[in-house]
């Protein structure tokens, strides 16, 4: 199983989210670290190479969760939020870049590429 690592405020934002809302994105990450695809998710090359998007809705209505599992040995969470548009928020998509590069930084540190 993959370690999980937060990059940024990510774990205090994912903590944020409705109880069943919470439930579901952790399970979606629980299959990530298994090597298992997660239910509903896509790809976002616009934050960085091998990021995806896990996508949950519940009642309160719809939160995502930016991860990468492709780089080293871990499952890197990079911006969890709730989506209000139809369109990812621009400032969402900025926020999930930085914490890309961070990313990255703390993944050349632990010898990966």
């Amino acid at each position: 199983m993959k370690p999980v690592t937060f990059i940024g405020g990510s774990d205090e934002e994912l903590r944020a989210f409705p109880t069943v809302a919470r439930h579901r994105a952790g399970y979606q990450l629980y299959l990530v670290q298994m090597g298992d695809a997660p239910h509903d998710c896509k790809p976002m090359p616009s934050v960085g190479p091998g990021c995806q998007e896990i996508r949950v809705r519940e009642s309160s209505g719809a939160f995502r969760v930016f991860f990468v599992a492709s780089v080293g040995k871990e499952v890197y969470v990079l911006h969890c939020f709730q989506k209000k548009t139809q369109q990812t928020p621009q400032a969402a998509l900025a926020l999930g870049k930085r914490r890309y590069q961070q990313m990255m930084k703390i993944a050349r540190g632990k010898g990966h590429k």
